[in-house]
């Protein structure tokens, strides 16, 4: 019995030990391959015609290729000795035989990184753009017309609060954490002060309020904006990154302060044992 309680004490410790290694890089490999599928392997396509279209000798074909893609691509041929002749002569079937073989490296071979470094380099020059008067001006006169379109405009502005919420700093700045009782009296939630409460509610209750974003789980980047009298917080002691993993777990994993605070009073209390 000894034994068996041992092998399950290692085995769930060793899990627990590799499982965040594992799925982190399980995450990672997943990213890369849907960026691969859905990103590199379209701009490698458009690469391999820029380049066949360009260069009228890239890739080098031989005459074997070419009579082997007519072949599978031209039943027909096989049989008619004088379409086979003139299949294999026709300048539109060897370009798609060089795309295809040109294909081959760029998108399903070693070429495929190249890609994600356009997709990369696009990215950057699409953030210096914005950067420009010029940039902001055509963005916005793109956000425009999405949001007059009738499709898109109900998908679009609840995709750009989530990617601004992760993406963009000057969107939503907390400033610090603290506890508000939330939803009712006697129930606390964790909050984020956002900024000061609005000037109306403060001129006509005569005391200060502050407001606060309260996420919910597991996914933190929706949640409640509350205005709150200040003198009702609790000023948690905690950073952001803390109180959003507290929320994304569901309270399972504590800050360290509250971590230290119970180690501190367990040994407090083995003292107070001790003593007795």
């Amino acid at each position: 019995m000894q034994a068996l309680k041992n092998f399950r004490t290692y085995f769930f410790r060793g899990l627990a030990a590799l499982l965040p290694t594992i799925l982190t890089v399980w995450i990672f490999v997943q990213l890369y391959l849907f960026l691969q599928h859905n990103v590199s392997s379209h701009i490698n396509r458009g690469v391999v015609r820029i380049l066949v279209y360009a260069a009228p000798h890239y890739p080098y074909i031989s005459e074997d290729e070419v009579l082997v893609y007519v072949k599978d691509n031209f039943p027909a041929a096989a049989e008619d000795q004088q379409l086979l002749q003139d299949k294999t002569q026709d300048f539109e079937v060897k370009r798609a035989v060089r795309v295809e073989k040109a294909e081959k490296f760029w998108v399903y071979g070693r070429g495929q990184m190249a890609g994600l470094l356009i997709a990369f380099v696009i990215v950057i020059f699409v953030g210096a753009l914005l950067a420009s008067f010029i940039g902001k001006a055509l963005w916005r006169i793109l956000e425009r017309a999405f949001m007059k379109t009738p499709v898109i405009r109900k998908i679009y502005p609840y995709i750009k609060q989530v990617t601004d919420f992760f993406l963009t700093r000057e969107k939503m700045t907390f400033s610090r954490v603290v506890a508000v009782e939330y939803p009712r009296k006697g129930s606390w939630s964790i909050a984020m002060v956002t900024g000061a409460g609005l000037q109306k509610i403060n001129e006509n209750q005569q005391k200060e309020f502050i407001t606060l974003f309260v996420p919910t789980s597991p996914t933190p980047f929706t949640g409640y904006v509350i205005i709150v009298p200040k003198n009702e917080v609790i000023e948690m002691g905690m950073t952001v990154e803390e109180a959003l993993r507290f929320t994304v777990s569901g309270g399972v994993i504590s800050p360290a302060i509250f971590d230290s605070y119970s180690e501190e009073k367990n040994t407090a209390e083995l003292k107070e044992l001790k003593d007795k």
